[in-house]
């Protein structure tokens, strides 16, 4: 009888606490203003929810505005110079971001020579950023009749090792004992690739120095991208 009034207690204070949009499931919606260290609005810059890129880019002004659901605890911007600043949501309706220093203006020029990378958080210009980047066209015949994902991979990035089911991306190091990089397939990071065959890729992409610095620690080691036939651009 106790537990069952102690539970009844607790439900009662957790609905007190949570607000009404919580309580419908309603979403929230949330805006800001992006600033660089001169006070100059930052264009361009990606929205992201709980670490997950969302399709809302800051606009000319450096402003934004999303929907969240009541769940969602995080909100981030990221540019490719300058990385990723994120703040809790805690509740609130209007976050602001200023980054230290100057942020360069971030131009998506059409220009066919401007080849792009999807860096998991967003597709960006190669000419944008200032790391090295490796790009394995997967759909290219001669990977047909390889056994698997790191048979491609192997002999074709300078740099870059493959010995048996490990990988290691060479001129990088972290302060964590394993010296794999971090995969990302499809956007979403992942813990192995060892089960992706040769003939679902469709390009392979490896992020060196800076370029995969926007991963923070976790790309210390490099970065390697992953895109399957039919996943989209």
């Amino acid at each position: 009888m106790r537990t069952r009034i102690f539970l009844l207690i607790i439900l009662a204070m957790v609905s007190f606490s949570m607000s009404p949009a919580q309580k419908s499931g309603k979403k929230i919606r949330i805006s800001g203003h992006v600033v660089d260290g001169t006070m100059t609005p930052v264009v361009n810059a990606i929205v992201m929810v709980d670490g997950e890129k969302t399709n809302v880019t800051t606009d000319q002004k450096g402003m934004f505005r999303i929907k969240v659901k009541p769940s969602n605890s995080t909100i981030a911007i990221f540019t490719t110079p300058n990385g990723i600043l994120e703040e809790k949501l805690d509740g609130r309706k209007t976050i602001n971001f200023k980054f230290e220093g100057s942020v360069p203006v971030q131009i998506v020029e059409n220009n066919p020579l401007d080849e792009v990378v999807d860096i998991g958080y967003g597709s960006v210009s190669k000419r944008s950023m200032t790391g090295t980047v490796n790009k394995i066209d997967g759909t290219n015949p001669k990977y047909a009749s390889y056994r698997n994902i790191y048979d491609m991979i192997r002999g074709e990035v300078a740099g870059v090792q493959v010995m048996g089911n490990s990988i290691r991306i060479q001129g990088v190091g972290s302060l964590n004992l394993s010296t794999e990089p971090l995969y990302v397939v499809d956007g979403m990071v992942v813990s192995s690739i060892a089960e992706i065959q040769p003939y679902n890729v469709k390009s392979i992409e490896i992020l060196k120095g800076s370029s995969a610095s926007i991963y923070g620690s976790r790309g210390a080691n490099g970065v390697i991208l992953i895109k399957l036939i039919g996943s989209g651009d």
